[in-house]
């Protein structure tokens, strides 16, 4: 059955582009995924590349013959990063029966954290969102697949150990987080300061005010304080912002570790040569110019006049980073298929029941066209991340690339913080945990 269409809007890309926002309402042997995203604004530019390739996934999806012959139907809804509109949209979409929901903000993840449950729709946080949420056992709907910001903490703080020459060389040293002053920009920060604790080291809180920019009187402390490096929890144009301060006071760039909200090629191309150096952690991927799925979206979507947003585009960090969260969230629904039916359409709880029990081996992944991109990612009823892999790239002046092996978070360090925290919100929500035997179900 083919999507009945309805063209929305035209949002302005940063780069001066315009994208065709595309809305198809779900039919009988359709799928429906709300997308919701952010094109304007201060975040737009990051925003845009990421909404471009989580709907091109989409789209190739159907080009492929869709899940199993069911076919895929999506609604775009603009929510400019704010957690109300991010809401409204949540609310005014989820009755076209919403196979999951990724609100693409920690703000709103935590807001719509609190009506999943009662509406039965997975909340699909792909490196963002609640990092305690990874306890599938409390979280029942929420799903932050393939890493939370508490990993990319972990990860940050191992390249650095291995840069001095081992964690325990961190004792004494001075790391400065400059984050986003925001749920998103907090979320890092009891990770390391149980690293901290652990490792002797002196950990300077720098919080910056929204959208962020304004920071010489961040950067002013930094210049005081001298730290021995400094991690950045930035996002949209804070991220070069605090690039830029960095040149003008003198602070090396390569001595700055960005989260991988804060490590694509918005954040630098301004920058170019002085953000030289720079390093992010990656969730996994970085920039796949050459991989399968890029070669696929360019042939089977752009090169026919169907591909959204600029061609030169596919296969950057954030665009990457927006087709793998879709890929997650519709190997979900194939999952589901596997038990309650192929080519039926899938409810959310039984959406749910498939991103639970997810299976990405290095085959399916290589099939799905991200070999080379990602590595095997597999989920259960309580662990409802699934991988906490991660590398460090670095931009030379021009391009990203990897600079270190892969990094996996110490669960050692993460598990009991996930669980202490997770008990704790069930402790104030008076939720029952699940017990194996509800797992069965």
């Amino acid at each position: 059955m083919k999507l009945r269409t309805l063209v929305l809007a035209v949002a302005a890309v940063a780069a001066g582009a315009s994208v065709v926002s595309t809305s198809a309402f779900a039919q009988a042997k359709e799928q429906f995924i709300p997308v919701l995203s952010y094109r304007t604004g201060p975040y737009g530019p990051n925003g845009a590349p990421w909404a471009n390739g989580y709907v091109d996934y989409l789209k190739l999806v159907n080009a492929r013959g869709g899940i199993n012959g069911v076919k895929l139907a999506f609604e775009e809804c603009e929510t400019g990063y704010d957690t109300a509109r991010s809401v409204e949209c949540y609310e005014r979409l989820k009755g076209k029966g919403a196979s999951f929901v990724q609100p693409l903000s920690t703000g709103a993840t935590f807001a719509i954290t609190e009506k999943a449950p009662a509406d039965k729709i997975p909340v699909v946080t792909i490196g963002y969102g609640r990092s305690e949420s990874a306890d599938g056992s409390v979280f029942k709907w929420n799903f932050p697949i393939a890493g939370t910001y508490w990993v990319a903490a972990d990860a940050i703080l191992q390249a650095i150990g291995k840069k001095e020459g081992g964690l325990d060389k961190l004792k004494g040293k001075k790391i400065a987080l400059v984050y986003h002053d925001s749920p998103y920009g907090k979320e890092p920060i009891p990770l390391m300061q149980e690293r901290a604790k652990m490792h002797g080291f002196d950990l300077q809180l720098l919080p910056v005010t929204a959208p962020g920019v304004e920071q010489k009187a961040t950067w002013l402390q930094i210049r005081q304080a001298r730290p021995d490096y400094v991690a950045l929890w930035g996002w949209g144009v804070m991220n070069s912002t605090a690039i830029k301060e960095a040149q003008a006071t003198g602070y090396p760039r390569e001595k700055m570790y960005g989260v991988w909200w804060a490590g694509a090629e918005p954040d630098v191309k301004d920058v170019a040569d002085g953000a030289k150096g720079y390093n992010a952690v990656t969730m996994q991927h970085g920039a796949e110019p050459q991989s399968k799925l890029v070669k696929d979206v360019l042939a089977q979507l752009h090169d026919k006049g169907q591909g959204t947003g600029p061609k030169d585009e596919v296969g950057q960090v954030l665009y990457m980073r927006g087709a793998m969260s879709a890929m997650l969230g519709v190997e979900g629904i194939r999952a589901a298929q596997e038990r309650f039916g192929k080519g039926k359409v899938m409810s959310g709880e039984q959406v749910r029941w498939g991103l639970e029990n997810l299976n990405l081996t290095q085959p399916k992944l290589d099939a799905l066209g991200f070999a080379g991109v990602m590595r095997p990612i597999s989920t259960s009823c309580t662990d409802h991340m699934g991988a906490a892999w991660a590398r460090i790239h670095t931009w030379d002046g021009k391009a990203w690339k990897f600079t270190s092996d892969w990094l996996q978070a110490d669960e050692q360090i993460i598990k009991p913080l996930v669980k202490a925290t997770a008990a704790k919100y069930a402790a104030e929500k008076k939720l029952t945990p699940r017990t194996p035997e509800d797992c069965q179900s």
